[in-house]
């Protein structure tokens, strides 16, 4: 019997894009033509060297994460039809910049041909009027990566197109009394051995490691970065429930800006009923930030890839997404 598609899209799944985002700003940012008085300037080619794109879906959101640097070359003349050339660097093309407007691009711009007052005035004109035209582009970008792979990660219905999930405390709670009233739970039933291994994830943010313990346990400051409803008492042996139910466990010990050991387990039909894998979360303090260590023991065999793109995806982007700064 076919899975009902409200369960088939409500666990979490990721789709790597990166090579078909390289094609598309490739093909989209060479059209860009600019003219005016001083000449006229194209996009010749654009490299992105560093960074990933990936559209994810959780609980039938899709969900737009990409953080790539982006290098192009431009090419014009001057109205004196002096032919010049020059280099654009841009850090970071992101989500958390085109959608979440969480800070602004930046542009290192370099110009290869020798100086002159034509050029110069082209050169000026360039960066006047250039970066307008490829912030248009990154503006169209993430409904492209949702009408392009949208469909393969959504079972049916509509997609979103909201960048972010950010689900209301009522819709959930009314999803939740639905759930419990139409939909028997299952009994218990004796589970085979699983076979698991462990994930390690590491990331380093620019943030007091007492600060980021408060993100990840105080249930007032956790939807600040996973965009969904939370529950945690942030005590020992109590239940804790994260990205509007989609995380499940129980804590085990917190020791305040030094570590968290907790149950954990996806809500999801790929992980294995009733079974909890074990996540320890530990913060190193240096004088400009922290290092944060995901440690996950009692992951089924199988699902490392996804589990490594889940805590990339929806912990350490989330975090990124409220201007921590995230090193990967």
């Amino acid at each position: 019997m076919a899975m009902p598609s409200s369960t088939a899209n409500w666990h979490w799944k990721n789709k790597n894009v990166t090579s078909w985002a390289k094609e598309w700003f490739q093909r989209e940012l060479t059209a860009i033509v600019i003219e005016g008085t001083e000449g006229n300037v194209t996009i010749s080619s654009v490299r992105i060297d560093e960074g990933d794109v990936e559209l994810g879906q959780r609980k039938s959101k899709l969900i737009t994460i990409y953080d790539i640097q982006m290098k192009l070359d431009w090419q014009g003349a001057t109205s004196d039809g002096t032919d010049v050339t020059g280099k654009l660097s841009i850090p970071e093309v992101s989500h958390e910049i085109t959608l979440d407007k969480l800070s602004d691009y930046v542009y290192n711009w370099t110009l290869d041909t020798t100086s002159s007052p034509a050029v110069s005035a082209l050169f000026a004109f360039v960066k006047t009027r250039l970066p307008a035209a490829l912030e248009a582009k990154f503006a169209e970008f993430p409904a492209a990566l949702i009408d392009t792979h949208g469909k393969d990660l959504t079972v049916s219905g509509e997609p979103s197109r909201t960048s972010t999930p950010a689900l209301s405390i009522d819709a959930v709670a009314a999803t939740a009394a639905s759930a419990s009233t139409t939909t028997p739970k299952p009994a218990p039933v004796k589970q085979s051995q699983i076979n698991t291994s462990s994930v390690v994830k590491e990331a380093t943010f620019m943030a007091a490691s007492d600060d980021l313990f408060g993100l990840f346990t105080d249930e007032k400051r956790i939807p600040l970065w996973t965009r969904a409803p939370a529950q945690s008492a942030a005590q020992a042996d109590t239940d804790y429930s994260l990205f509007g139910g989609g995380v499940k466990g129980k804590y085990v010990s917190l020791t305040p800006g030094k570590e968290i050991v907790q149950t954990w387990a996806l809500q999801s039909p790929t992980w294995p009923s009733e079974h909890f894998a074990t996540l320890t979360t530990t913060f190193e303090q240096s004088s400009d930030s922290t290092k944060v260590t995901f440690t996950l023991d009692g992951v089924p065999k199988g699902m490392e890839e996804e589990i490594t793109r889940n805590l990339e995806g929806y912990y350490i982007h989330g975090l990124k997404s409220i201007g921590l700064g995230t090193v990967l």
